[in-house]
């Protein structure tokens, strides 16, 4: 075989040896069609804090219009093919049933955007979640604020009992008109945080000062709220 041939072959070789290892260790350029290899979020991603209000305080648009809330902003990061529900409870009205936060997000289990679990169930989910500062994070797996943070944020609107249910003692407002007021009324919020105001309930800590947006953030939140894919199905 010609020597100028075989130095050339062997120079070939080794620079696309060389290519692989650059790669590799992160130093090459990656092919532009192949997927990224980050997996932010991660595909088993099942729940999240919405990373920003709907902006109206605690008028929602209803049920409707927090769950299409849920599911714009888990597109954004490609997981739009899952089905996303606000965990949000809406109370008995004239010609309209009481709805339970804990009946519209399926069965679980539920994981963060990092992967972490959340929740196995409904059961664990509602008596001991792995719901903390650090693990109730946003669609994009950021940390929401949390109590000590400027301006802290860890007040969620659930409109919920601590079981996940609408069934409260009294005739109060507890979800701001059923997520339709941004004025008049009351929402029951958690803190995502578990930290505050003497109640380390993720669900069910206290009721909103009223629905207007300014009153949601003096008092600790920002008209923020959690949402569960009801299928879990990466």
């Amino acid at each position: 075989m010609n020597k100028m041939f075989v130095r050339l072959l062997i120079g070939s070789v080794t620079t696309l040896v060389a290519g692989g290892i650059a790669f590799a260790q992160g130093t090459g350029t990656p092919d532009p069609g192949l997927p990224e290899t980050d997996d932010i979020p991660s595909s088993l991603m099942t729940f999240f804090v919405t990373s920003e209000p709907i902006g109206d305080g605690g008028n929602l648009g209803g049920l409707e219009g927090a769950d299409a809330h849920c599911q714009s902003l888990a597109a954004a990061v490609g997981q739009g093919h899952k089905t996303w529900r606000a965990y949000l409870s809406t109370q008995e009205r004239p010609g309209q049933p009481a709805v339970n936060a804990r009946d519209r997000i399926g069965e679980g289990p539920w994981h963060n955007a990092n992967g972490d679990l959340i929740a196995e169930d409904l059961d664990q989910l509602h008596v001991s979640p792995n719901m903390f500062a650090g693990t109730g994070l946003d669609e994009n797996g950021n940390r929401v604020n949390a109590r000590g943070d400027q301006p802290n944020k860890h007040d969620i609107l659930t409109g919920s009992m601590a079981d996940g249910t609408a069934y409260f003692p009294d005739d109060a407002d507890h979800t701001c008109n059923n997520w339709t007021s941004s004025g008049e009324g009351s929402a029951q919020v958690g803190h995502h945080d578990r930290h505050g105001g003497g109640n380390t309930s993720w669900n069910s800590a206290h009721a909103s000062r009223s629905c207007s947006q300014e009153d949601l953030q003096a008092t600790g939140g920002d008209g923020l709220f959690y949402c569960f894919a009801a299928n879990t199905t990466p």
